[in-house]
């Protein structure tokens, strides 16, 4: 059996932070510079105590009611990709499926995959469906940067913003959903981390006095991110990655309509562009509004692309997610 991406929507929180409010916070950056340097307008950021899940439910609930033909009974796996998950057991899956009211013959799992999070999961939706598992898939991903960012941290408060999205994938012929490529080199993992907060490293009282004066003590772990290296693995891996992708899926580089990428930041995106010869036409960018969003940045510009008219019906479109672990993967689907 054969699938393909029905629908996309997705949640941003209300609170937003603007480039004005950072020059606000940091001595010697204006507004001006702020948008030169990052390409950012303005982040999302969640509302104190709100975490991935709920964020990844607001987007389900407006699927559902933009979508009204969508039977929610229908649904006969869900996926959830976070870097925040609820709990360590159960799934936040399983109680997003509870949350959701979805039918009892669901299943249910999680995937903290980060960047490249679209890419596996929309390959797990798809290979359930191409197995005879399900016939229709709530992919829900969600992920808060905001809430392991120090105050004091300039770029990172540029760059990241928090989001929710809800995919729905469905058996299909003909086929929509290409070959996968998928890659990791777990030697990079150092220059993209969540320091603290997990089973090997747990948050202490030292911690929690040292940083007492930010949001929520930084109890979900503080991120540190060496941007150098960050964009030297994605100038060295993705430009193979593309041809790696062209050459599972039997395609030209000609063929491919458009292109969307995992919307990294404004400096890595236009590199990879010339790098990689990418016709401005065929290079689809949404960040200037949202931000970084991790795993929803490229379901967040596929939905703007279609709003816009950039993407329509019949065109074949690479989709690539590089980052954190490094990890990285792609596809190319017919939309």
């Amino acid at each position: 059996m054969s699938s393909k991406i029905k629908y996309i929507n997705y949640y941003l929180p209300p609170t937003s932070l603007s480039n004005e409010e950072l020059a606000g916070l940091f001595e010697n950056k204006s507004s001006e510079e702020i948008l030169d340097l990052f390409g950012v307008k303005k982040r999302s950021i969640r509302n104190p105590g709100q975490i991935g899940s709920d964020l990844a439910f607001e987007a389900a609930q407006k699927l559902f009611i933009e979508n009204k033909t969508l039977d929610k009974n229908s649904i006969d796996f869900l996926i959830f990709c976070t870097e925040g998950l609820d709990y360590k057991a159960p799934t936040s899956a399983s109680v997003l499926h509870h949350r959701l009211g979805l039918n009892e013959n669901c299943g249910c799992i999680d995937m903290p995959m980060g960047c490249s999070g679209f890419i596996y999961g929309l390959s797990l939706a798809h290979s359930m469906i191409h197995a005879g598992n399900a016939t229709k898939v709530l992919f829900l991903v969600a992920d808060i940067p905001s809430s392991v960012i120090h105050s004091s941290d300039f770029e990172m408060r540029c760059i990241f913003g928090d989001a929710g999205v809800a995919i729905l994938v469905e058996k299909s012929e003909p086929n929509h959903i290409g070959k996968f490529i998928f890659g990791n080199d777990g030697s990079g993992a150092q220059n993209l981390i969540v320091e603290r907060g997990t089973t090997r490293s747990p948050i202490d009282k030292e911690w929690l006095e040292k940083y007492k004066n930010e949001p929520e003590n930084l109890s979900q772990g503080r991120m540190k991110m060496n941007g150098l290296e960050i964009a030297r693995f994605s100038l060295q891996r993705v430009p193979s990655l593309v041809e790696n992708t062209l050459q599972k899926n039997n395609i030209s580089f000609e063929e491919i309509d458009l292109f969307i990428f995992h919307q990294a930041s404004k400096f890595i995106l236009n590199s990879l562009k010339r790098k990689c010869k990418i016709p401005s036409d065929k290079f689809y960018t949404y960040y200037e509004e949202v931000g970084n969003t991790v795993s929803c940045s490229i379901p967040i510009a596929m939905k703007h692309a279609e709003l816009e008219g950039k993407l329509t019906k019949g065109m074949k479109v690479m989709l690539l997610g590089y980052g954190v672990g490094y990890s990285w993967g792609g596809t190319i689907i017919t939309w």
